[in-house]
């Protein structure tokens, strides 16, 4: 899967798809979705300064895509601390969820509704050419780019990939291996990502 992201005059960024990918890239979106969960309620307050201060979850995520995509902010893997500092960083990092990962929760949603849509708008022209070429604003560029890091992180977290050497390993399954699907969609996803960024580059 070749396409990669050019940039387009006067900002934003355009790719070629053709109806798999576009099909792929939308499944691979309404999964995050289904799993980032729905937007607030029906019934949530329309009080837009209440909303700000509406408390979200302070326990990390059971699923580990979830803990991947909202790691705790203050607890470092690599230390050792002793058992007050470990409940130290527990507390803080409990008190920032709380208080950002709504938030979080809703950019990472737009950012894969957006995939969506745009594709969406794109499907009827790929269909009868078999392909298309999908124009993004700057705008709608770095939603894309946050959307495809998020659909990275995901599928890393479901490979169990945490570092490089774990992508090295991936690139030697033999066709057989049932995760090979997935290693194809997160190394082109990856591809996708790079070029788009190398476009939102001054």
């Amino acid at each position: 899967m070749p396409g990669t992201f050019e940039p387009l005059p006067g900002g934003g960024a355009a790719v070629a798809l053709d109806d798999v990918e576009i099909s792929i890239i939308r499944s691979l979106a309404v999964q995050l979705l289904e799993l980032i969960g729905p937007g607030p309620a029906e019934d949530a307050s329309a009080d837009p300064l209440a909303e700000l201060f509406a408390e979200g979850p302070s326990e990390p995520p059971a699923d580990p895509v979830l803990r991947r995509l909202f790691p705790d902010a203050y607890t470092d893997p690599e230390a050792s601390p002793g058992p007050q500092r470990a409940d130290e960083q527990k507390a803080h990092s409990a008190e920032f969820r709380r208080y950002t990962e709504n938030d979080l929760r809703s950019g990472k949603r737009e950012n894969a509704l957006a995939v969506v849509r745009t594709l969406d708008a794109l499907a009827s022209q790929a269909a009868d050419d078999g392909g298309a070429v999908l124009k993004l604003s700057t705008e709608e560029s770095r939603q894309w780019l946050g959307a495809l890091n998020d659909l990275r992180l995901a599928i890393g977290a479901r490979l169990e990939i945490t570092d490089e050497d774990d992508t090295d390993l991936l690139y030697r399954l033999p066709d057989e291996d049932p995760r090979k699907p997935m290693v194809m969609a997160y190394l082109w996803l990856g591809g996708l990502q790079e070029t788009l960024v190398t476009t939102l580059m001054p």
